[in-house]
């Protein structure tokens, strides 16, 4: 039986960058199915952007940034981030893969990796058409694409499912219903993987 794991995540999320590559390589180890659904952060869960976080923790979220991107062999360009714009455009595009059939988790790491490592201002079209044309995906055609009604929709039905589901931060995992969050939380997906699940 094939095994499933939903994938919560969002393009803006420097965690879900992170661990994106594990994630990837764990899925494909157990040769399981990802199920993407890729979302805004869910206030009414109880989700926080960083920059609306007390000084305290937002200095300390910064600093366990860093030493987790080290870990995962990333070096972030967190320098100057309010003149980038959002990159809730990046996210349609990846939708827009999606349902095209394509391969969503290539656009995704191009993306990420375009804003996260170089910077880049993934909100811009043009931008983003370069880096999808450079990861091999025809950038013009899904920019139209993205643009469909049923793009908007599945962004809202994503949205809906992971409030539903009780999610409330990036990146989160479910298998068989149980919520794994952060990308430090791999291990404990692992372990459910091969049959080891962990109750607290």
């Amino acid at each position: 039986m094939t095994k499933t794991i939903d994938f919560f995540f969002g393009i803006g999320s420097p965690w879900a960058f992170i661990g994106l590559e594990p994630f990837g390589t764990l899925a494909t180890r157990f040769s399981a199915e990802i199920r993407p659904f890729i979302i805004p952060l869910v206030a009414e869960n109880g989700a926080i952007s960083s920059k609306n976080r007390p000084e305290a923790r937002r200095t300390y979220w910064y600093k366990d940034l860093k030493r987790w991107a080290a870990v995962r062999g990333k070096t972030l360009n967190l320098e100057d981030r309010a003149s980038l714009s959002d990159p809730t455009p990046a996210a349609f595009l990846v939708l827009a893969a999606q349902l095209e059939g394509h391969d969503w988790f290539a656009l995704t790491k191009a993306l990420q990796e375009a804003f996260w490592v170089g910077a880049e201002d993934i909100g811009n079209e043009a931008v983003r058409g370069e880096i999808a044309n450079a990861a091999g995906f025809d950038g013009r055609a899904l920019e139209e694409r993205a643009r469909h009604q049923d793009v908007k929709d599945v962004w809202t039905s994503n949205y809906t499912i992971a409030q539903t589901a009780g999610v409330f931060g990036f990146p989160t995992f479910r298998y068989e219903d149980e919520l794994y969050w952060g990308q430090d939380s791999l291990p404990f997906l692992e372990r459910h993987l091969r049959g080891e699940k962990l109750v607290a």
